[in-house]
């Protein structure tokens, strides 16, 4: 069977945002099959509306079938304050953040967990989320020296660690 890969963006971004092109094609060459689907709204992404149309677009999957892991780029679980921020943005991130993750079931279903993340993050500090990363999912963590958030501004148009943990969880594929 051949190896999926699912690439999903965050908040304001695209399938073609930064380094998303560079590891689809990457990945490709290496035979994987790889989904990188335009996440709904997501300027004003609300997780309802993010959490249904995964449901649907992985719909394909068979019931409690097992990731092979999750590699993560600027996960958070908290966010820099937003003191600038928009009512709007700070109603975004306090929607995201109500939401419980039950991290025992994500260990069990989710497999190989890699978190990677930038020391000049502007929003995602890496204490917290690494630490959170860390302990609740056993994941390794990966620390990039000035990488911004991984995005366009941030000009990251390729992304080795993010490529060579895939490949690591994959099997070395």
């Amino acid at each position: 069977m051949q190896k999926r890969v699912f690439i999903i963006h965050g908040w304001s971004g695209h399938p073609e945002n930064a380094w998303f092109p560079w590891i689809k094609n990457e990945l490709e060459k290496r035979e994987f099959e790889v989904y990188v689907p335009a996440m709904p709204d997501s300027d004003n992404p609300k997780i309802e509306a993010w959490v249904l149309f995964l449901i649907k677009y992985l719909g394909n999957l068979e019931e409690n079938e097992k990731a092979g892991g999750a590699v993560f780029v600027a996960g958070w679980v908290s966010l820099t304050p937003m003191v600038t921020g928009t009512e709007e943005e700070k109603e975004i991130v306090r929607q995201w953040l109500a939401v419980e993750v039950n991290y025992e079931k994500a260990k069990k279903l989710g497999g190989k967990f890699v978190s990677i993340f930038s020391d000049n993050d502007e929003f995602v500090p890496f204490e917290e989320n690494s630490g959170v990363y860390k302990e609740k999912l056993g994941a390794k963590i990966i620390l990039e020296h000035g990488k911004g958030h991984f995005d366009d501004d941030s000009g990251v148009k390729e992304l080795p660690s993010a490529l060579s943990a895939i490949l690591e969880i994959a099997g070395g594929k």
